[in-house]
């Protein structure tokens, strides 16, 4: 999808009884019975089934894969190779594609992908939740959501090169690499003293004052992450005492007496409102959030029930997410050329449902 938003044409190929997994991963659904969890990622795309042991509909595929600059493909080891439509295959015949395989734990694992376990996995769970409570995963399944923006940064990557040279190549992602990636600084904290991580909560083992805090009416999250921010922190919530200690000056001095430090900016936040503190920080120039639901937060941005939220990247919504089979007419008398259809259709209904 990020690759649809930034203006390639892009055509999914679904197997014909009941297509894309994620169809069926509702309620919610729409009008036209598509699940919102569908809905969320397969904006800028042409629908076509196919079924890769039906010699039409797998010279259906070789057709458009001659033709195209990318291939994504998230199958098991095996199966392509089987119908004769692996990447080594067709990348001898077709060099100057770029061809991604995304897979959950490798090129050599049978296992399948999902987010779930690759958090639990790949340590993510073990560093998320409260301090003595349960393992707890993300509320967005972002072991996915990295693994997909690593997937397009290979592919771009892929395709600079091929610019250079006139040679595609085969780039492979799995979720369980972008997730222990993405440890990122947790990785490194591990990596240098040898202790395990642990769980903080709404805190932060390196940096503090930088957790949640209960105003008078709602949570706020301050986040200090400089020694001059800190200064500014405790002269806006008007604690002087802290301000003139100079055993606080640095964050490791705070860092011990994260105790200390903590107990006395909760029970100061705990007397104004949680906007009131926003707009003293703000004017401090501290970092500082007030914790919004979900839709508090999508009032502030460019959403659709039809088409999700705005591309991160720069970029456009051209189609609607599509229905299964739905372009499958279209791009089997058209190959490619289907999108010069399916755009001029989308205009004639009005683009105004595409984006707000």
């Amino acid at each position: 999808m990020m690759l649809g938003d930034l203006g390639a044409d892009v055509i999914k190929v679904e197997r014909p009884n009941g297509g894309d997994d994620t169809r069926g991963w509702g309620p919610p659904f729409d009008d036209r019975g598509e699940s919102a969890y569908f809905l969320s990622v397969n904006r800028n795309k042409l629908s076509i089934a196919a079924d890769f042991d039906v010699p039409a509909d797998k010279e259906l595929v070789h057709r458009l894969v001659a033709e195209a600059d990318v291939v994504v493909e998230n199958f098991r080891p095996g199966t392509l190779e089987r119908r004769s439509l692996g990447h080594e295959r067709i990348r001898r015949k077709h060099p100057a594609i770029v061809w991604c395989t995304i897979t959950g734990f490798g090129s050599d694992s049978e296992r399948p992908g999902y987010d779930y376990v690759v958090q639990a996995e790949r340590g993510w769970m073990s560093i998320t939740g409260e301090s003595g409570g349960p393992p707890m995963k993300t509320g967005v399944a972002l072991a996915d959501v990295i693994a997909g923006k690593d997937a397009a940064i290979a592919v771009l990557g892929a395709l600079v090169s091929r610019a250079m040279t006139g040679l595609g190549r085969h780039v492979s992602i799995s979720l369980a690499r972008s997730a222990a990636a993405a440890l990122v600084n947790v990785a490194q904290n591990a990596l240098i003293t040898g202790a395990e991580a642990s769980r903080w909560g709404n805190a932060h083992p390196n940096l503090v004052p930088y957790e949640l805090f209960e105003a008078a009416d709602r949570p706020i999250v301050i986040a200090v992450g400089t020694d001059a921010q800190w200064t500014a922190c405790v002269r806006a919530l008007d604690l002087g005492a802290l301000a003139a200690d100079a055993s606080l000056a640095t964050n490791a001095g705070r860092l011990a007496q994260r105790e200390r430090v903590v107990t006395a900016i909760s029970s100061r936040v705990r007397q104004l409102t949680a906007v009131e503190w926003a707009r003293r920080l703000d004017a401090a120039g501290v970092p500082n959030g007030v914790v919004k639901s979900v839709l508090e937060a999508l009032r502030e941005e460019a959403a659709s029930p039809l088409t999700g939220v705005a591309p991160s990247v720069p970029g456009s919504v051209r189609l609607p997410p599509p229905r299964l089979d739905e372009h499958g007419a279209l791009v089997r008398a058209n190959g490619w050329d289907a999108f010069k259809s399916a755009r001029g259709a989308t205009s004639a209904r009005g683009a105004e449902h595409l984006h707000p």
